[in-house]
């Protein structure tokens, strides 16, 4: 063979290149010819002198380890530009009226309410309109009839269905559709407001949307906020 392993280990080293994508293609070049050299010296060798495995071995792992994490800065330069974008589109909804697919809507203080909106996906006969608190206890209910396709606001405010007002605190509501038939229509809960804040949480971006907060991507409309 005119170069051993020995002779190729001696004139290389782990790459050192400056970003994720030079170092890979580098690395990919310098790691095949490693792996044709080694292959050919395998099959040369005197089987009742076989070579020293050792140093190939440890050059083997190196590159390995070196492969891995060019990969792995790779991906979190992808993640780190992701958010950074996705933060910066997010800031650029301050003050601007949103909607959002979201079920919990906040009452900030006892005596006083909120509201919600929700999309039917057809014409309905029945709508039931469930609010539930943090603990999953029902709170009030309404029933509405022949409502048409479409998006339709429900104000509440915040009193139980026996008149009390209800404490300060997270509620959900649900709405079940159904057609003259009995058939359920579909529906989508949304809350909506004007956007106050963006900030990082647990890993995601969660806007504060009137007294609300929900997470960026479950974003439905934006417009810019009406005049005062």
């Amino acid at each position: 063979m005119a170069t051993s392993i020995t002779d190729y280990l001696s004139t290389q080293s782990a790459p050192t290149n400056t970003t994720a994508a030079a170092g890979s293609t580098g690395l990919a070049s310098t790691y095949e010819t490693f792996l044709s050299l080694l292959t050919a010296q395998i099959k040369n060798q005197d089987p009742l002198s076989p070579m020293d495995t050792t140093e190939w071995t440890n050059q083997l792992v190196q590159y390995t380890s070196v492969e891995q994490q060019l990969k792995s800065n790779e991906y979190l330069a992808t993640i780190a530009n992701q958010g950074g974008d996705s933060m910066t589109t997010a800031v650029n909804y301050i003050g601007k009226d949103v909607s959002a697919e979201h079920d919990t809507a906040t009452v900030a203080s006892s005596g006083s309410g909120t509201s919600w909106d929700y999309k039917l996906d057809g014409n309905v006969a029945n709508t039931l309109l469930v609010v539930k608190n943090s603990s999953g206890d029902i709170v009030y209910t309404k029933s509405n009839t022949g409502e048409t396709q479409g998006t339709h606001s429900f104000d509440w405010d915040g009193k139980a269905t026996n008149g009390k007002a209800v404490a300060a605190g997270d509620y959900t509501l649900s709405v079940t559709a159904t057609d003259s038939s009995g058939t359920e229509i579909g529906s989508t809960v949304m809350v909506k407001g004007t956007v106050k804040s963006a900030e990082y949480e647990n890993g995601e971006i969660i806007l504060t949307i009137g007294g609300n907060r929900v997470p960026f991507y479950k974003i439905l409309s934006v417009k810019e906020a009406a005049a005062a």
